[in-house]
């Protein structure tokens, strides 16, 4: 057979390569029917037609077996018409890419391939993708084509839609980025099961565990995200983030955790300077930010900074004129508020996130009607957290000086702001089938944990010593017990909601960080400051020895590596050295060497040293209890 058909100089650079620069020629073609080889006598067939006279009158079936030859010709025969639908794509991605403005698109197409490139494809991926591409820990050492062509990507652009009053940065655009989709790069890399890092099967039950429970912690992340399928399409960052938080909290899959953290790693490390990330990498960003604590500062950092980027706090517009997009886009910007601020005000550290008209406007996303009962609950969160941003504008972190007395009106407003909250939420929301009733008492629990951290404002720069029963303000006074019962609400919940103990192995970081805050202060108002106010000690001991016990219970069945194992750990030695027989606690508290003869059984002078009770000064000291913990090799020591 004859095909008028050039191969173009790749197919034939592949055809030379194997031997096979053109199909063979065979003249001898099979032209009996079956039924009259196996008789052995001539085959009557017209034309070549089937069947043929001696089974047309026998009415026998009728086949010819194929042979070789029609094989090959049917193969030249796709191969020519391949080549055709290639040159015509070619042709056609030329041609969109002169449109849009894409030199460097047309400078590949015009400039084929090597040789080296196009032969032996099999054996080039067998041994250059499986060492490189298809090895996680190499993938650091792959550059990005942005550094490697560092120079000449910004170029002035004018929008002829747009007026005098546009954006003052729209003026200039990098090329790199025009018109390529946000998950261009991400969707396209590997993910740790396509690598063989986990099974599938292992990867759907942690994806389970997450999505099933841990998910419904934090109004759903994941947003459309329902299968493991869709994570693994829209990012590989997003994927393992699920995986990594899911093995943390699994029991029978925890042994993954060490392998999956390791390989969120190396994903976020060289996600860091790239610049295609979509928004599903911001999800995954804020996963393990959520919960993994080694990372979690650095993350939210990354998230914001991209968040940014890509504009997702301008989605509110589009939003509230009924955009779905733009109300995904909201709704992850929110995600990202409550997150920095998790990670931001209670450790004394500037958020990064601002306010603006999308924090002002949050609660009308709420009349959209794209709107969920989980949107309310996220809405809830970042109505709390801006109070509490502007508590923290205006007290910032200097905890040796008193609270101004002119300042105390303005804290006052606080506390009736964040009354006000707890009003308009604490009935709003029933229970959910993932996570039973927390929706409606982590609204209690999130209140109690910001009254807390107000009130502890009342202890700032206040002396430790027996003549400091004046120097505190009957108001000042006022504010400070708030605070005492709102920590002590926190330790009771823990002790006797059983429900809410369930929680605990699920929720976010934020809460196992505030519960050791509560523990600490209570512990240290009940040993050093009960002349200052007035409060029960015996009482406070003996809730926060509860407290400790009912930890202990809880991490039992805990992942090795989860922060509340180790901050349980660190409760239970730091009361052993303050355990002393029950009728001496009120004048131990006035008399520290009690505590200090018990230093032989464990280092106590990061909590004597404390000199005030503000929520920011624990949390250094706090930092000794797992200052050397690494999360991919356990507690040290």
């Amino acid at each position: 057979m004859d095909l008028d058909l050039e191969s173009p100089p790749a197919v034939s650079a592949l055809r030379e390569s194997f031997g096979d620069r053109k199909p063979p020629d065979i003249t001898r073609k099979i032209t009996a029917c079956v039924a009259c080889r196996k008789q052995k006598i001539k085959c009557h067939m017209r034309e070549g037609q089937m069947p043929c006279s001696r089974c047309k009158k026998r009415g026998l079936p009728c086949n010819v077996n194929r042979s070789l030859q029609t094989l090959l010709e049917d193969d030249v025969t796709w191969k020519g018409a391949i080549v055709q639908k290639m040159r015509r794509l070619e042709e056609t991605v030329a041609a969109m890419a002169a449109r849009i403005e894409m030199p460097e698109i047309q400078t590949r197409l015009s400039h084929p391939r090597s040789r080296e490139d196009v032969t032996s494809p099999t054996l080039k991926a067998s041994t250059t993708e499986t060492s490189t591409e298809m090895n996680a820990h190499s993938r650091q050492n792959s550059q990005p084509k942005e550094f490697q062509e560092p120079f000449q990507r910004w170029r002035v652009i004018e929008d002829p839609q747009g007026g005098p009053a546009s954006i003052p940065a729209s003026c200039v655009s990098d090329p790199g980025r025009a018109g390529v989709p946000n998950n261009f790069s991400s969707a396209c890399r590997p993910d740790l099961i396509s690598t063989g890092l986990i099974s599938l099967r292992h990867a759907q039950a942690l994806f389970e565990t997450y999505h099933l429970r841990l998910d419904h912690f934090l109004y759903r992340i994941l947003g459309d995200h329902i299968s493991l399928d869709s994570v693994r399409i829209a990012s590989p960052l997003l994927t393992a983030a699920v995986c990594t938080v899911g093995a943390l909290h699994s029991q029978s899959l925890g042994h993954l955790f060490e392998t999956c953290y390791s390989e969120y790693k190396d994903l976020v490390r060289s996600q860091a300077f790239s610049r295609h990330v979509s928004e599903d990498d911001i999800r995954g960003l804020c996963v393990g930010a959520f919960w993994l604590h080694e990372l979690s500062w650095a993350l939210i950092g990354n998230a914001v900074r991209v968040a940014s980027e890509i504009n997702l706090h301008s989605g509110i517009y589009k939003a509230l004129k009924g955009d779905r997009d733009g109300y995904l886009q909201a709704r992850l910007y929110y995600l990202v508020y409550v997150c920095d601020h998790h990670f931001s005000i209670a450790y004394g550290r500037p958020p990064m996130s601002r306010e603006g008209f999308i924090i002002d406007s949050a609660s009308q996303l709420l009349e959209t009607e794209h709107a969920t009962e989980n949107d309310a609950r996220l809405i809830s969160q970042v109505k709390e957290w801006s109070v509490l941003g502007r508590v923290f504008d205006t007290f910032g972190v200097d905890v040796d000086t008193p609270i101004a007395p002119q300042t105390l009106p303005q804290l006052r407003r606080y506390s009736i702001s964040l009354d006000t909250w707890f009003a308009d939420w604490n009935e709003k929301f029933k229970a959910n089938q993932n996570v039973g009733n927390y929706p409606q008492k982590g609204v209690g629990f999130h209140f109690h944990f910001a009254k807390l951290y107000l009130c502890s404002h009342a202890f700032r720069g206040i002396p430790v010593s027996e003549d400091a029963s004046n120097c505190m303000s009957p108001e000042l006074e006022d504010i400070a017990n708030t605070g005492v019962l709102s920590a002590m609400s926190i330790l009771r919940v823990i002790v006797s909601d059983h429900e809410f103990r369930s929680f605990l192995n699920g929720l976010p970081l934020y809460f196992d960080t505030m519960l050791a805050f509560a523990v600490i202060f209570l512990l240290k108002v009940a040993t050093k400051f009960a002349s200052v106010i007035r409060i029960d000690t015996v009482k406070i001991i003996s809730l926060v020895t509860d407290t400790v016990s009912a930890l202990s219970d809880i991490t039992q069945q805990m992942h090795k590596h989860h922060l509340l194992v180790t901050i349980s750990e660190g409760l239970a030695r730091l009361l052993s050295g303050c355990q002393m027989p029950m009728g001496s606690y009120h004048e131990a508290s006035l008399q520290p060497s009690h505590i200090e003869e018990r230093q032989g059984a464990i280092d106590m002078g990061w909590i004597e040293n404390m000199a005030s009770f503000d929520f920011q000064t624990h949390f250094p000291h706090l930092d000794e209890w797992w200052l050397h913990y690494n999360t991919s090799t356990g507690p040290s020591g």
